[in-house]
């Protein structure tokens, strides 16, 4: 079995890029994705460790990009790390994430809550910073209980000191990725994976779709394989697994979602050939 989604302290994971390989080793996972938001930080030392312990390390990166409904996860596959034009992306989607966090943490003071950018940073350790690090930051500073808390009360959608994302246009990305031999899936669409918006995505550069994932109920996985499959769609799935010792929200063990390896083989595959240079 194989794991296609999951995060390391490169992003807002609680586990550096080489304890999240030794942690699928010790699983007995075939291969792993990591999928650290706008990032290929981790890649080097996850490579180096999956070299080491045997397990087959996919260079990925999850991007949050516009979709007609709003928001979306993609899920990049075979991306690597060194890429100017791709790290130039990613380096301003970062500011980006660093923007909306300081809005947060002007929204949460506004609100009376004794809480700063350095305690922000701090919780992100120099990682792409992310709102699960607001609410870590929220919670070292006892205004919530619960990380959980934190989204329900203050930076959830709809809360108080939630703050958009400045959100590029899927086929944007599509096309970057494409450019790079890589391939995109969509993540954990839950009710909207519907064969319409499928559909509509599919003509904007998808490839693939995540199937399998611990947000999903069988209703919604089952749903979304049949619209994929109608659509020739790869499948991919992952616990997004962000280093909790237990089950967390939508993030699930690693490796727990059982994913085939015969999804990885399809989706390579898949891959175009890189654009030259010119």
């Amino acid at each position: 079995m194989i794991d296609l989604h999951c995060h390391s302290t490169a992003s807002d994971g609680v586990l550096p890029p080489a304890e999240v390989v030794q942690t699928a080793a010790r699983l007995g996972l075939t291969a792993m994705a990591l999928t650290d938001h706008d990032t290929t930080a981790g890649l080097g030392e996850a490579h180096a460790a999956g070299a080491r312990l045997g397990v087959e390390v996919v260079g990925g990166c999850e991007f949050s990009v516009a979709v007609d409904w709003g928001e979306m996860h993609l899920l990049a596959y075979f991306v690597e790390p060194g890429d100017p034009e791709l790290e130039a992306f990613l380096t301003w989607a970062r500011d980006d994430r660093s923007r909306r966090a300081r809005d947060m943490v002007s929204r949460l003071t506004g609100l009376g809550l004794a809480v700063s950018y350095d305690d922000v940073l701090r919780e992100s350790g120099g990682g792409a910073i992310g709102r699960p690090h607001v609410a870590r930051a929220l919670f070292q500073r006892g205004h919530v209980h619960t990380i959980q808390q934190a989204f329900d009360r203050y930076i959830g959608r709809g809360r108080p000191a939630f703050v958009e994302k400045d959100l590029p246009p899927l086929a944007r990305v599509a096309d970057l990725v494409h450019a790079k031999g890589g391939v995109v899936s969509a993540a954990h669409l839950k009710n909207y994976g519907t064969l319409a918006n499928l559909t509509r995505l599919k003509e904007q550069g998808l490839d693939a779709v995540e199937t399998r994932h611990p947000s999903h109920s069988g209703d919604q996985l089952a749903n979304i394989t049949d619209a994929g499959m109608a659509l020739g769609l790869a499948r991919t799935g992952g616990s997004d697994w962000h280093g909790e010792s237990a089950a967390a929200g939508a993030h699930a063990q690693l490796g727990s979602q059982q994913v085939p390896d015969e999804w990885l083989t399809e989706l390579r595959a898949r891959r175009p050939a890189p654009a030259s240079s010119p």
